[in-house]
Formats: structure tokens, sequence, C-alpha cells
């Protein structure tokens, strides 16, 4: 699977690149390259957290919603950003990169009064279905 993405703003540290490129890695369910159009080495390794996270269900504002088209969970892909390092995996929780599952619109998000750890451990987990994100009526 490949999918073209577009940040509605550049994701933090990657200022001022917005489109990107999301390609499955190879034999590993639910992990994916997202790499700039423009800039093919830059690259972030992020997970699916729906494959891997199943407890994982991060709210997002109103406003975030509607400046992704996000309306309810179905429209939603969660990822987060993965951080390889010879202890482990961790993975950013309080900052999800939420992709409007049909356009592609994305944004990484800075979860408000959630109580999500920046680096929580990586624990491999059988597929299952999509994480939900809590969007409001």
């Amino acid at each position: 699977m490949s999918a073209l993405l577009t940040f509605v703003t550049p994701p933090p540290g990657l200022d001022p690149v917005v489109d990107f490129t999301l390609d499955e890695v190879s034999g590993a369910t639910g992990l994916y390259s997202l790499h700039a159009s423009a800039a093919p080495t830059t690259r972030l390794f992020v997970v699916d957290a729906g494959v891997h996270l199943p407890d994982y269900s991060p709210e997002i504002s109103e406003e975030q919603g509607e400046s992704l088209g996000v309306h309810s969970p179905e429209d939603a892909l969660v990822l987060v950003v993965a951080n390889p390092a010879p202890s482990g995996t961790t993975v950013n929780l309080m900052a999800p990169i939420v992709v409007n599952a049909t356009t592609g619109l994305s944004a990484q998000l800075i979860l408000e009064n959630q109580d999500w750890p920046l680096r929580a451990a990586l624990v491999p987990r059988p597929a299952s279905a999509p994480t939900p994100v809590a969007v409001p009526a």
C-alpha cells in the first residue's frame, strides 16, 4: 500500500514540508514509512495504532476534526511515530498523526488534557480493527 498524505500544517521539526508518501513496510503488518515527497531521505516510521495499540483511543477536539474533515471514528486512520532504539521501540501517544482515510488530509495533533505517554513501549499485537478516534458530535 502507498498513499499520498497532505498535512494541514508541517509536522513538528519538518517545516515547511506538508506533502508525504505513506508506504507499507514489506513483511511488517501495520508499520509504515512516511517520507517527504520532495525529499525522500526525510523519513519517519509510523505504526497503525489499530494494529498494534488496540486500547489506544485518543480524543480530538471538534476544531481538529473539522480541520481534517473527520466527523466520525470511521473517517480516521490513527498513526503514531515509532522511535526504534537498541533497548526497544517506543511510540509517541501524546501526538498521534490523524489521517482522513478518504482524502489523505493529515495532522500530527497534540492531545490536550489526556494522559498518554510520549514514549510508550511498543509491544507487537495481532491485527485488529482500526483505532477509534473520538470526535465531538
